[in-house]
């Protein structure tokens, strides 16, 4: 044989190295949150090789910052349990050293090794770039649609048969995921996936046709805007596939033909769309706000967010003799409302929230307010006053539906004091579940306040002009009723002008009659989320930009009023 074709020839190397020679370490962490400045708690690793387990690590983390309430909740993880535990600047060397010369596989694997590596730096220790599986990514490829609801661990973990049921403690998921790992490494071996080179190949999933489709991006500007993709076909009418926006629209056109992309659906869209199209705005949030309005507008098959903005849930008390509450989709101008909610069962669970707190009635029968009738259960036990009999229940069920009405107009303060005993009761008495529902019930219910008057506060004003300071100049915005009416940007000595001339060429809006913005619930969120973005200067404000003081609190406050200070929740 000639050396020529010796060179040829492909080594064994040359084909990568096989799944079954592969060191495996499956890593899972529990944190404070997911933000840039959270903290892990707790670090599970089970290290695998062909399929057999030769090693376990697992310790809980001192972290720099509290643990939030819910987040003990959630994962059982306390205050007490993490004081005498080992810091970072301990745990990560020994976590390298059990990890050294593996390759890392995490579910959501960004969120795992995005701590990691943030922690490596923390404590000076070098990444070592290991190769990452995801297998969140790896079941999107290997999985059909129909096979799994989602890719969730826990639905995985049920799909796939694990040993472990995944509870959010960092040891139990890491051995629920390898289960997953295995189960996900025997689909794709008959797929031809024999190596670890092949594997990672598989989840990037880039066709040659869709690299290819990367010119379209090159002539676009890198400047705010709204990006869609259409499909032409002869003789038919354009469609329009999917809507975006991005504060660059080159470079985010740009990454729909890339590994990046992994969202099967988009992968589809991408494929039999025959071009991309742009609008330029002046700021994000015009850029923001003509996604939601286009998606509403044109209903693009391959969008799921943002398509159903006008189909929101409230509740409203019933007009009859003694009022109850209905979950409605249309908001009237001469009742009061609370919400909105996404779907019904979000309005119901606020709704179970206020029966916790007032005594109302919750069954469904027209009761005459001159003829009694019979009482239900609940009146028995005196969960209601019972307005059916007439007597006592029926003088007081005014006072309770006025209650009612001040607690959606108000603070929020009346409905968690009139639960706070039974919370405390049931913690005392390790009946952890009941006091989580209801603590899960009162999130919703001060959620709700927040979002209703904040959506009031906008509504409130005819007009607000307001400025940001960005690089280059000022984004300025002109908001009326609620709804974006003019967007600009100017450079810093033409604020003003700039402000003005947006003020006159705005859109001219009409009060809406309901108390509520004059536009969708989710364009009215982005406008209220920009402006109180830090560093916004009101230029001009009619009408009253305000809402109750006590309408909402925290996640940290809301424990600490119900639990009291010095109380810490429990997982259920």
């Amino acid at each position: 044989m000639s050396e020529s074709v010796l060179d040829l020839q492909p080594s064994f190397d040359d084909l990568g190295t096989f799944l079954p020679e592969v060191t495996f370490v499956v890593v899972d962490l529990e944190t404070t949150g997911g933000g840039p400045d959270s903290s892990i708690t707790e670090i599970g690793a089970v290290k695998v090789r062909a399929g057999e387990v030769i090693g376990e690590f697992q310790t809980l983390v001192r972290p720099d910052q509290p643990i939030p309430a819910m987040i003990q909740v959630l994962t059982g993880i306390s205050q007490q349990m993490v004081a005498t535990a080992p810091s970072l600047d301990d745990v990560l060397p020994r976590f390298a050293d059990f990890a050294a010369g593996a390759t890392l596989v995490a579910h959501n694997a960004r969120f795992d090794v995005g701590f990691l590596k943030r922690g490596y730096a923390e404590v000076g220790l070098t990444w070592p770039r290991p190769s990452v599986v995801d297998t969140v990514a790896l079941a999107r490829c290997a999985l059909l649609r129909d096979e799994v609801r989602n890719c969730k661990l826990a639905t995985l973990a049920a799909h796939f048969g694990a040993t472990t049921v995944p509870n959010h403690r960092a040891l139990s998921d890491a051995r629920a995921t390898v289960d997953v790992l295995h189960g996900l490494l025997e689909r794709v071996g008959n797929l031809g996936v024999h190596t670890l080179e092949d594997l990672l190949e598989f989840t990037l999933q880039v066709s040659p046709d869709r690299r290819a489709k990367r010119t379209w991006a090159q002539d676009l500007p890198e400047r705010p805007g709204v990006y869609y993709f259409v499909r032409e076909d002869e003789g038919r009418p354009e469609e329009v596939l999917y809507v975006g926006k991005s504060n660059n629209l080159r470079r985010r056109v740009r990454s729909y033909f890339s590994a990046g992309e992994k969202r099967a659906r988009i992968h589809e869209m991408v494929r039999v769309a025959t071009a991309v199209r742009h609008v330029e705005c002046a700021t994000d949030l015009e850029a923001e706000v003509r996604e939601l309005r286009m998606i509403l507008s044109l209903g693009p098959r391959y969008n799921r967010r943002s398509k159903k903005q006008e189909q929101l849930k409230w509740l409203r008390l019933t007009d009859e003799a003694f009022p109850r509450l209905s979950v409605v989709a249309q908001v009237r101008s001469d009742a009061p409302h609370f919400g909105p909610f996404t779907s019904r069962r979000a309005a119901e669970e606020v709704s179970f929230a206020l029966f916790d707190a007032f005594k109302l009635r919750r069954c469904n029968t027209r009761l005459s307010a001159h003829t009694a009738s019979a009482s239900c259960a609940l009146g028995e036990m005196g969960r209601c006053v019972a307005p059916c009999l007439l007597g006592d229940g029926a003088k007081a069920y005014d006072g309770i539906v006025e209650a009612v009405r001040a607690a959606w107009t108000g603070d929020v303060d009346p409905v968690l004091d009139a639960v706070t005993a039974r919370m405390r009761k049931l913690v005392e008495g390790q009946r952890y579940e009941e006091a989580g529902e209801i603590s899960r019930r009162l999130e919703a219910y001060v959620r709700a306040s927040v979002r209703l008057h904040r959506l009031k506060s906008l509504a409130a004003c005819p007009q607000i002009v307001a400025g940001l300071p960005v690089a280059g100049g000022w984004d300025i915005h002109v908001i009326r009723y609620g709804k974006l009416a003019a967007a600009a940007h100017a450079p810093s000595r033409t604020a003003r002008e700039t402000a003005e001339a947006a003020a006159v060429a705005g859109e001219t809006v009409l009060p809406p009659g309901t108390g509520l913005p004059a536009c969708t619930v989710e364009e009215a969120e982005r406008v209220a989320a920009w402006l109180e973005l830090p560093g916004i200067r009101l230029i001009e404000i009619e009408g009253e930009w305000a809402w109750p003081l006590r309408a909402g609190l925290t996640p940290s406050q809301l424990a600490t009023q119900l639990l009291g200070p010095s109380e810490l929740p429990l997982a259920s």
